[in-house]
């Protein structure tokens, strides 16, 4: 295991707000002899990238700083939704593990979150699995750099994933909740069937409904 008292660990995840594709946390320890190549990078929030930057930005974070990554696919999601009946404590169980996973391999002083709902949640899937940290949830989080590396890596393997999930379904499956998606959805559905959107979408957003206006509407 790595240490040292430098290091803070940043946690943050991407697809939350996207109906289709997985729920992806990706955890990133941050030591001081990092700071250079954040700083070469330009390592911020990847909402704040194009698609482009944040793939080719990620490999490089991935090749030389602790992190870890947590892939919930929509299969798993909707199983795990279902089972746990809230997102922020289903969002509470993939940092508590990504922050296991990365913890297991390196010391961290502190990890900050990007705020997503009460701290007790986070803290208390942490101490469940035995780790006693200083956790600091804030608002806009991807201002520090380990959330910001965090949040690069997991934007990536999101990207990846819906790639697959393209090339898999032949479809073009658009990010985000809007218009754009109902109509995506349509054409899933009217090719596939509606119990396989559980196959590639997070069957619990208000998306389903519309989607289903439509299909009936067509019916």
């Amino acid at each position: 295991m790595a240490k040292s008292v430098d290091y803070i660990g940043g946690v943050d995840e991407s697809g939350k707000g996207d109906f289709f594709g997985p729920l992806v946390i990706a955890a990133a320890a941050i030591g001081r002899e990092h700071e250079s190549l954040l700083a070469k990078l330009n390592v911020r929030d990847s909402k704040k990238l194009t698609d482009a930057r944040a793939l080719a930005v990620a490999e490089r974070l991935r090749h030389h700083i602790p992190h870890d990554i947590v892939v919930i696919m929509p299969v798993k999601y909707n199983e795990l939704y279902r089972k746990i009946g809230n997102l922020n404590r289903l969002l509470a169980w993939g940092h508590a593990r990504a922050l296991e996973n990365l913890l297991a391999r390196v010391d961290c002083t502190m990890i900050i979150s990007d705020k997503f709902g009460k701290e007790e949640l986070l803290k208390r899937a942490i101490m469940e699995k035995g780790r006693q940290i200083e956790l600091v949830q804030q608002t806009r989080g991807e201002i520090h750099p380990p959330v910001a590396a965090a949040s690069i890596i997991a934007r990536a393997e999101f990207l990846k994933k819906m790639e697959q999930l393209r090339r898999r379904w032949k479809i073009e499956f658009p990010k985000g909740a809007a218009s754009q998606v109902d109509r995506a959805g349509k054409k899933f559905v009217e090719s596939f069937g509606e119990k396989r959107l559980e196959e590639v979408a997070k069957v619990h957003f208000k998306n389903m409904r519309k989607i289903n206006d439509l299909v009936g509407r067509v019916l």
